[in-house]
């Protein structure tokens, strides 16, 4: 399986987004939203923007909050913003504590095996995996219908939580 990001990377990429919106706590399911202004709806996706603290200007992420079917208490926050120096697109999913995280998140876009991220960092809400929306990716995902995110809660058991692409392409493109 082909990793979505390496180690190293991985370190430089969640630094850069840390200056990013802040996500929700995974606390009351994947239904909660962060502060901030839906700005627009395009699909299955928000364009969320927000002032934070210190920063000078509005910042805004493209999201959507998913939970497994038969597992309500396994949310997924799926994020998508620019670096404050417009230079990347990042794609960072929140994922619950209690993840197997040596296992990674695995990612399938309409049937089709992507490979796995890293988990970078957890914090009280959760732990994050990002990667760099470099263009073969940002094209499976804006030419896709489904993807399912995959975290594991012990090596052989993977649970599939389905993300819908309907309006990705559309809001990446309004994304500020």
């Amino acid at each position: 399986m082909t990793l979505w990001l390496s180690r190293p990377l991985a370190k430089v990429v969640f630094l850069a987004a840390l200056s990013a919106v802040g996500l929700p706590s995974l606390g009351h399911a994947a239904g909660a939203q962060p502060s901030g202004t839906v700005k627009s709806t395009h699909g299955a996706w928000s364009i969320i923007c927000d002032t934070p603290a210190g920063a000078t200007s509005e910042q805004c992420v493209m999201m959507q909050n998913v939970v497994a079917e038969d597992r309500p208490e396994m949310g997924l926050s799926v994020v998508v913003l620019r670096t404050a120096d417009n230079k990347a697109e990042i794609l960072r999913v929140l994922a619950p504590l209690g993840v197997l995280l040596p296992n990674g998140l695995g990612l399938n876009v309409d049937g089709k095996d992507i490979g796995r991220a890293y988990f970078v960092r957890c914090f009280q809400d959760g732990c994050y995996a990002e990667v760099i929306l470099e263009k073969p990716l940002l094209d499976t995902l804006k030419s896709g219908t489904s993807a399912t995110f995959i975290v594991f809660q012990t090596p052989e058991e993977g649970i599939g939580i389905p993300v819908d692409l309907k309006g990705f392409a559309d809001g990446f493109a309004a994304l500020p």
